[in-house]
């Protein structure tokens, strides 16, 4: 279960209510602040992260592999747009658990990202075959 979504409010109350026992109105109105400007903080990243993603291709990442590199699990999907610049391509059917994600690069290799609840879970990188093998040069002779 998720807890933070519990905890966060919870000690966001606690907060409020040391700062009456504390201070009076004065030490509310200073938390209170700190909370709303904590609140803006988020919001205005949030913002920021997706307004980067709307001017790219949806499922597009310079790079697959250094994607692939930088991932951990349990990060969230705002850090991997974050990442990539880009939102992810849905790849599983909308609002079911789990949710898989698609970034493709240039060179047709993609990760594919699997999230649980809101959570990087797994991810896979795939690379495409090489269709022709690179044949050697062709070797002068020396005069």
């Amino acid at each position: 279960m998720n807890f933070r979504k519990y905890l966060v409010p919870a000690f966001g109350l606690l907060l409020l209510v040391f700062a009456w026992n504390q201070y009076g109105w004065q030490g509310v109105a200073v938390v209170s602040g700190a909370i709303v400007m904590f609140l803006l903080l988020h919001f205005n990243r949030t913002m920021a992260v997706l307004r980067r993603a709307a001017n790219r291709p949806i499922g597009y990442v310079d790079s697959a592999v250094m994607l692939n590199a930088k991932l951990k699990p349990g990060v969230n999907l705002m850090h991997l747009m974050a990442l990539t610049r880009s939102l992810g391509e849905l790849r599983s059917p909308k609002d079911e658990q789990p949710e898989l994600y698609r970034w493709t690069d240039g060179g047709g290799s993609w990760v594919d990202a699997e999230f649980m609840n809101g959570k990087l879970r797994q991810w896979s990188l795939t690379r495409p075959e090489a269709t022709d093998a690179a044949e050697p040069p062709a070797q002068t002779p020396a005069p």
